[in-house]
């Protein structure tokens, strides 16, 4: 049974059942304490937390998930992997532990005929939590398992929590027994080789508290409410059911190993070293087609280094099995015709993704050129110190900055005949993981931080927002923090956190800035709102400080933004959105929303291109907009299902989380998108939009720009003001000022080019005195001294070397000048063959000089370049390389 199939019919079979089907949200957190959807339940953790209220009593899902800690083992065993699907029903306060088991066992059991998995009912046993007595019962006596294939396990293995104070319960897990070519018989409490658990079936209803570990936390009580979270993970149960010895074999992942095969001739079985490069690969290309696909892309921070590591990681494995030229696409491309019977989008959006991937494949293949050179630097100079080992902190430069994986440095080392220090090596490592682990630890702490927030959710209900039709109104202060602390009241000069019944504040998101303005109540008080933010989906929290009076709970209030930022934020906002679709005419659909800010008179937005936009299209794209606003299209928002919004084409931004209701932003005929920020009324508003440029800010994510309204104005204003002064000055025309200006910088070109062979020819004409002027060290030619300030290091070097070539070849000679440019030392030092014979080479003399000088250099024994921060400092450089003369000669 494909994967494909096992995925519809989980989805069939509890639809049949009253779920709701909930599509795989995006690998994207919508958590800050994650970096990736690692888990099946993350979507429906605002459920379980009672942050939200859930939309259907049932749901089933099947959710894309990444894993990454253990990305260093991937490969080595076929256990690991970073991508995975994990199937899932749950229920929010309906059915609970019978439910759960009786609809688990009908799936697995049934025939295949008759829509479920046909597995054996004796090959299945049941693990329970210690004391779940109810749990076994329900197993033995309800569904008929044998006692003997029921195990009682502990905390660490069946009993769940989110690792915070919350939602927890005993589970109960089913597992498969693969036979006894897989071991030693004796369930899943001696074998889980053998006994491969296939589906996790938890059942919260307790809360815990504060603790360590999955054991050391208190039990603090029942939950009001009972729910379930069930988890079958969909390529443990293809891997059984397509009759295959690992997940690796299983149809999604040997069509990329198999790929690799045609692309390097190395087969999958002949080798261990060349398996594990195959899994590595299949594992690593299928990640990075997913995390692509929902909107990452490669970077050195976030999502966005685990995306380039992974990609890294498999081109490197790719070139160890014997490839050399690019092959991402060809990978890439079978991932997405096999992935994307599950996700459709994966085919409509090939385009884009296939951009990404190979513009970093690009970028890594030149990385690997500028990591190789860095290495054979470092290897001169371990070599040179007399060592044998390659400092750990080299191999971890090299692994942190240039994507070197270990096992690459050690090979290259060793080519070098250097062995590596490992330890120190991982012991960097280390650090730098525990380092990401507290960061995490840290990060879960979120959830008691917004605690105080969830009470007044609970107590007073979300906040209404009213600012799309009104920009002022009365409301009621339902919630009170003074610097960070529940209060029942405040006084002038308080930092307060302020939360309304009602607000006409919009709070930041979607890339718009908050409303700022003032809240006054009857009793006089004043609050000054600079921010607004929701720590918690609904409720809106005001905060500013008191100036005039008392603040307290439950008094009444009148809200009003700063009318004119909002106006100026909305000009921004709907100015975004004309971008986005005219820089997607122009460029296509690769050209997605990354990222956008929009704040009074101004914006910026980041969209996908892995090259530079050409001026020429940049200023099409203006033209574009400015005649959409000279149309004076109507702007409206409506209400829709997200079913109806995709059928009429608006376009949503990647990574964004969207309920079943959504908003859409209409801009006539022009522009459609999901949004929830405010805009204008007409496209006629706006006035003008100047795009000032764009720029790169990461691999294959480009940023533009702009200014609306007054703001363009005024810019525009500025530079017609320049452009006045420059016809002023060079006398002509404003169509004709940048042949005039070109020609003038031509012509300064050129006399910069005469003045500077110039001063080569003078700094030259000195070789002959300089060689004459030779100092005899123990036999040696000394030839040192400095040439004037500002000669470029080209020059310095031929000077050194016509300077060495006067003097006769069979007299051992060093040439060391120096020069000062942008105010920092530079030498050149050379040595002829003779002097090299006397062991003096032109490296370790540049090392001594650079040295003296407060900087470094090396180079060759023949000729060497140094330099240093000291320019005081010459005379002592020049004095410590006659010293190294004299004790080496």
């Amino acid at each position: 049974m494909e994967s494909a199939e096992i995925r519809r019919r989980w989805l069939s079979f509890f639809e049949e059942r009253g779920h709701t089907v909930v599509p795989s949200a995006s690998l994207i957190a919508d958590d800050p304490t994650l970096l990736l959807v690692n888990a099946g339940m993350v979507p429906f953790k605002p459920y379980f937390l009672g942050e939200t209220k859930p939309p259907a009593p049932r749901a089933t899902s099947v959710q894309k998930c990444v894993r990454t800690p253990d990305i260093e083992e991937v490969g080595k065993t076929t256990r690991h992997g970073t991508f995975f699907q994990m199937c899932g029903n749950f229920s929010f306060g309906d059915y609970f532990k019978e439910g759960a088991i009786k609809y688990a066992w009908e799936l697995l059991t049934s025939s295949v005929a008759d829509g479920g998995y046909g597995l054996e009912p004796e090959k299945l046993w049941i693990t329970v939590y210690l004391d779940d007595d109810e749990a076994e019962t329900i197993w033995r006596d309800v569904i008929g398992v044998p006692a003997e294939r029921i195990q009682r396990l502990g905390k660490k293995d069946n009993f769940w929590s989110m690792g915070v104070p919350g939602p927890c319960g005993p589970c109960s897990e089913i597992n498969y027994d693969r036979g006894p070519e897989f071991g030693a018989e004796g369930g899943p409490a001696v074998n889980d080789e053998r006994y491969v658990e296939i589906w996790n079936l938890v059942f919260m209803q307790y809360e815990r508290g504060a603790g360590e570990g999955k054991e050391e936390f208190p039990i603090l009580g029942d939950l009001p409410s009972k729910n379930i979270d069930t988890g079958l993970g969909l390529e443990r149960l293809a891997m059984i059911l397509q009759g295959v010895q690992n997940m690796y074999e299983t149809d999604t992942l040997r069509v990329v190993m198999d790929k690799a095969t045609g692309l390097t001739g190395v087969r999958y079985g002949d080798k261990h070293d060349t398996d594990v490069s195959m899994r590595v690969v299949a594992d690593h290309m299928r990640t990075s087609v997913m995390l692509i696909g929902d909107g990452v892309t490669p970077g050195n921070e976030g999502r966005g280094y685990v995306l380039r590591r992974i990609m890294r990681r498999a081109i490197r494995n790719m070139r160890l099995m014997g490839a050399s030229g690019p092959v991402v696409k060809d990978l890439i491309d079978v991932v997405i015709d096999t992935m994307g019977q599950q996700y459709p989008e994966l085919i409509t959006d090939r385009r884009r993704i296939e951009t990404v991937a190979l513009a970093e494949e690009a970028a890594f293949l030149k990385a690997l050129k500028g990591g190789t050179n860095i290495l054979d630097t470092a290897v001169t100079e371990t070599k040179a110190a007399g060592g044998t080992v390659l400092a750990g902190d080299k191999a971890f430069l090299l692994h942190d900055t240039w994507g070197f994986p270990i096992d690459l440095t050690l090979e290259m080392a060793a080519e070098q005949g250097l062995s590596v220090d490992e330890d120190g090596f991982r012991r960097l490592m280390t650090e730098q993981r525990d380092r990401a682990k507290a960061d995490a630890r840290a990060k879960k702490t979120g959830h008691a931080d917004v605690s105080a927030y969830r009470e007044i959710a609970d107590g007073a209900g979300a906040t209404e927002f009213t600012g799309y039709t009104a920009n002022e109104g009365e409301s009621t202060v339902v919630g009170l923090l003074v610097n960070g602390v529940p209060s029942p009241a405040a006084s002038e000069g308080d930092d307060v956190e302020v939360v309304l019944d009602r607000t006409p504040f919009y709070a930041e998101g979607g890339g718009q800035l908050a409303d700022q303005g003032r809240i006054k109540l009857d009793s006089g008080a004043v609050i000054e709102v600079r921010d607004v933010q929701q720590p918690v989906p609904g409720v809106s929290v005001h905060k500013g400080s008191v100036q005039v009076g008392e603040v307290t709970v439950g008094a009444s209030a009148y809200a009003a933004i700063d009318v004119k930022r909002r106006r100026a934020i909305a000009r921004a906002h709907s100015a975004t959105h004309l971008t986005h679709q005219a820089l997607r005419d122009a460029l296509g659909p690769t050209a997605a929303q990354a990222g956008s800010e929009n704040s009074p008179g101004r914006f910026r937005f980041d969209f996908g291109s892995p090259n530079a936009v050409p001026g020429t299209v940049l200023t099409d794209v203006e033209q574009r907009i400015n005649e959409v606003l000279s149309r004076e299209l109507d702007v409206h928002a409506e209400i829709m299902s997200i079913d109806e919004a995709k059928k009429q084409g608006a376009i949503a931004e990647f990574g964004e989380k969207y309920g079943e209701r959504v908003r859409v932003v209409t801009i006539g005929d022009f522009s459609k998108e999901l949004c929830g920020g405010t805009h204008v009324h007409n496209t006629a508003q706006l006035g003008l939009v100047k795009l000032l440029g764009e720029s790169s800010i990461g691999s294959g994510v480009r940023r533009v720009e702009a200014l609306v309204g007054v703001d363009a104005y005024n810019f525009l204003a500025k530079e017609h003001t320049v452009v006045a002064q420059l016809q002023e000055l060079v006398k002509g025309r404003p169509e004709e000022l940048p042949e005039k200006i070109a020609a003038m910088l031509g012509k300064l070109k050129d006399a910069e080019k005469e003045i500077e062979k110039f001063r080569a020819e003078k700094v030259l004409g000195a070789a002959a005195g300089l060689a004459s002027g030779a100092k005899d060290v123990r036999g040696v030619a000394l030839v040192t001294g400095t040439v004037p300030d500002g000669t470029a290091a080209d020059d310095l070097r031929k000077l050194v070397l016509d300077v060495r070539g006067r003097i006769p070849g069979d007299r051992p000679a060093v040439v060391a000048l120096f020069t000062t440019a942008g105010g920092r030392p530079l030498t050149v030092i050379a040595t002829n063959e003779a002097a090299r014979e006397r062991g003096l080479k032109a490296g370790d003399l540049v090392r001594a000089a650079a040295k003296t000088l407060g900087g470094g250099g090396g180079g060759k024994p023949d000729v060497a370049q140094g330099g240093g921060q000291n320019p005081q400092a010459i005379g002592e450089a020049v004095a410590a390389v006659e010293r190294l003369v004299a004790e080496t000669a």
